[in-house]
């Protein structure tokens, strides 16, 4: 059965001001966001709407949340000309939405990183000849494992591994902004990417089984209006990216937003 556009505006939206996400604004985050270029050019929001969530009408369901006036009023997005924070205020005309894998409960999926020396026992990072993986400087074995796809060590992380939305937050976090200063020890890395992500994944545990299930599905979301590009930006960059996290069962949407540039600099 075909969908037609008229179907879209089942979907109704509201914006929870009062949903904070404290992993973003503790104080160990901040000092290292502003050490990565991210301060500043990094956000959470979250979203409430009123009806059953279907991942096969995913494509419905983002194209209401952009045509929802308490979403054009409220999702913050940072303007290329001005670099203040400023609201959507464009029709989106096309949304597109991937999948986003989001299965790990455990930051043991990073262990590899030490039984294959890429990180020493005692959390420094490897360093390496640099070279360029455009736009990126690479001076360590964890830029390589993360960029180089030809490097001996990438296929530490599988396709599939790379896919995973924790992957994607420790990945995003060690590439930085434009002014990234990287760090000599994997702890920073690790610890804030556990942060955001167990902030913005809802999870839940199975009575008979006690296993922890992740309950939210995840997709990396674009939107295009008639000119083209119009959100996380109108510049296309692998550090710029919008992460909607939906949860089916609180009926939540938690949106996980960066646009590539130089961050808050630090003094």
């Amino acid at each position: 059965m075909a969908v037609h556009s008229g179907d879209k505006s089942n979907f109704t939206f509201r914006f929870l001001p009062l949903r904070t996400f404290p992993s973003l604004s503790s104080s160990d985050t901040v000092q290292r966001l502003r050490k990565w270029s991210m301060q500043g050019r990094l956000c959470a929001q979250a979203f409430g709407f009123d009806e059953n969530f279907q991942a096969y009408r995913k494509d419905d369901f983002f194209m209401a949340f952009f045509r929802d006036p308490n979403v054009i009023s409220d999702l913050k997005l940072l303007s290329d000309s001005s670099g203040q924070w400023i609201n959507l205020g464009t029709e989106v005309k096309k949304v597109e939405a991937i999948s986003i894998p989001c299965t790990q409960i455990s930051m043991s999926f990073f262990d590899r990183l030490y039984s294959e020396e890429i990180v020493r026992e005692n959390g420094h990072i490897v360093k390496c000849l640099d070279n360029f993986c455009d736009p990126f400087l690479i001076s360590d074995e964890l830029r390589k494992v993360l960029l180089m796809d030809d490097s001996e060590k990438y296929e530490l992380f599988s396709p599939l591994d790379r896919q995973e939305f924790l992957f994607c937050i420790f990945k995003h976090l060690c590439l930085g902004g434009l002014l990234c200063q990287y760090e000599d020890i994997l702890d920073p890395y690790l610890e804030t990417t556990k942060t955001i992500y167990k902030d913005l994944v809802s999870v839940i545990k199975e009575p008979q089984t006690k296993n922890i299930c992740v309950t939210s599905v995840v997709f990396k979301v674009t939107a295009y209006d008639e000119n083209g590009m119009c959100y996380p930006s109108t510049k296309s960059h692998e550090q710029s990216f919008a992460y909607m996290l939906v949860d089916p069962l609180k009926r939540h949407v938690n949106v996980l937003y960066h646009c590539f540039g130089v961050g808050e600099l630090s003094f």
